[in-house]
């Protein structure tokens, strides 16, 4: 298996009311990758495949924010999760 094609996974927070922009919680490939999202999915965290997505953020380090030309594309993913937490809350 090429190392382009190993399953990547990012998590990503966001709390308005302290910080700025989302941050990076934890990033990993492989088996690492397979650790997050199975926390995710023990924890009902909405997850969304975006593997060019992931790429960038995996360029990024841990609890660092998401720099401004990715503001778009987490959007994205938020607005997802949200829609997500709406439905289940109905």
């Amino acid at each position: 298996m090429k190392p382009s094609a190993r399953k990547q996974a990012a998590a990503l927070s966001y709390n308005p009311a302290s910080e700025g922009a989302p941050v990076i919680k934890a990033k990993g490939k492989g088996l690492i990758a397979d650790k997050i999202i199975e926390s995710a999915k023990e924890h009902n965290i909405p997850i969304q495949e975006d593997p060019s997505l992931v790429e960038l953020l995996g360029q990024l380090q841990i609890n660092e924010a998401i720099p401004e030309d990715l503001y778009q594309a987490v959007a994205e993913v938020f607005a997802f999760v949200y829609q997500i937490d709406r439905r289940l809350d109905k």
